[in-house]
């Protein structure tokens, strides 16, 4: 198994110590895991902080790496909250420090977080889907130095604040614009896990969405928890290998020094 999302106290959001989690990530037999720790810049709450100083990240990881390096492989990424006006910024901290994987996540859309549901209110449920997939295609027209796209349909964690939830039909050429970016920059996608934790029925991104990125051509996928809690390490995991078989996949991706490896699904 091998859970390329995974929180620390590094993270705002998160309360569970990098060894915390390395633990427990020995005790259910991964293979690897990648920390990817948020770091969100002008972040549209200000009661939580998501960023982290690096130095003190790569001296607790080298450290944690040294100890437990020899039960399972140790990588160290971020998940980058990217919007388009701090590129710089992001990129400046991405070129900080030898990272082995970098998530291009959208949390935040025109300097609203999505979260608390400032940015649903007096919106339709069709502007929602529509300025939130434009931010992202805005996103990745700002940035190109990061590996794979995180929980592509965030949005759909919140349908709590929405009208209703819209099928993919209602937006599916928006969305094949995001994914046919995401393939011509060689970037891949991830199958987050925590949509079935969070309760929302679907991995993020849905099956479908995962159908049409394969339709287009798709290939890098990883597979993370978006873990904050040891004991969601790998959650669902061999359901997430099920839904990839089932739509024709043939591998997943892991990576290690920012480079990428395709890993056959048996």
């Amino acid at each position: 198994m091998y859970d390329f999302h995974v929180h620390s106290s590094f993270s705002g959001d998160c309360s569970y110590s990098m060894e915390d989690m390395i633990k427990g990530a020995i005790r259910v037999g991964v293979k690897s895991i990648a920390f990817t720790d948020h770091i969100d810049y002008e972040y549209g709450s200000p009661d939580i902080n998501f960023v982290f100083d690096v130095k003190d990240y790569l001296k607790d990881f080298n450290k944690l790496k040294n100890k437990y390096g020899d039960q399972l492989n140790l990588l160290i990424g971020a998940e980058i909250g990217m919007q388009p006006h701090l590129s710089k910024k992001n990129l400046d901290f991405i070129n900080s420090c030898d990272f082995d994987f970098i998530i291009m996540s959208t949390h935040v859309v025109q300097g609203s977080d999505l979260h608390v549901g400032n940015y649903f209110k007096e919106k339709s449920s069709k502007d929602v889907y529509e300025k939130y997939y434009e931010e992202v295609l805005s996103n990745l027209n700002s940035i190109n130095n990061f590996d794979v796209v995180g929980h592509l349909n965030l949005i759909e964690r919140y349908v709590k604040y929405m009208d209703e939830k819209l099928h993919l039909d209602d937006y599916r050429e928006l969305m094949s614009k995001v994914l046919n970016e995401i393939i011509s920059m060689d970037k891949g996608i991830e199958l987050n896990t925590s949509g079935i934790r969070y309760g929302i029925e679907s991995f993020l991104p849905s099956n479908e969405i995962l159908k049409l990125y394969k339709e287009l051509g798709g290939e890098t996928i990883t597979i993370g928890s978006d873990a904050h809690n040891p004991k969601d390490i790998c959650s669902h995991y061999k359901e997430a290998i099920d839904v990839l078989r089932s739509l024709d996949y043939k591998y997943i991706t892991v990576y290690k020094n920012r480079k990428k490896r395709f890993i056959k699904i048996d």
